[in-house]
């Protein structure tokens, strides 16, 4: 279900034009933002390119500071650990 907006949200939405609206429920004051589905599409798709890029930049750092394993490496310390614990 997508709720309809209201005559006042509606006109406070046409008076800000681009930028976002700003409101606040009565009871709970917590504060909500109003944005169209293709800015919040954007929004959305810097949040995650951001992420990525630290990620990458994570990666990049244990690159240069020695903290990796070969593929191989990590899978047999996986399989002696797992042997070990389930061959008792």
């Amino acid at each position: 279900m997508i709720p309809k907006l209201t005559p006042e949200q509606l006109t406070a939405l046409r008076a800000f034009g681009d930028k976002p609206l700003t409101v606040r429920d009565p009871e709970t004051n917590q504060v909500y933002v109003l944005v169209d589905s293709i800015q919040h599409e954007r929004a959305m798709d810097a949040l995650r390119k951001l992420e990525d890029l630290e990620a990458i930049q994570k990666g990049i750092s244990d690159v240069e500071s020695g903290r990796i394993a070969a593929a191989s490496e990590a899978f047999d310390r996986v399989a002696n650990k797992l042997h070990s614990r389930y061959s008792r």
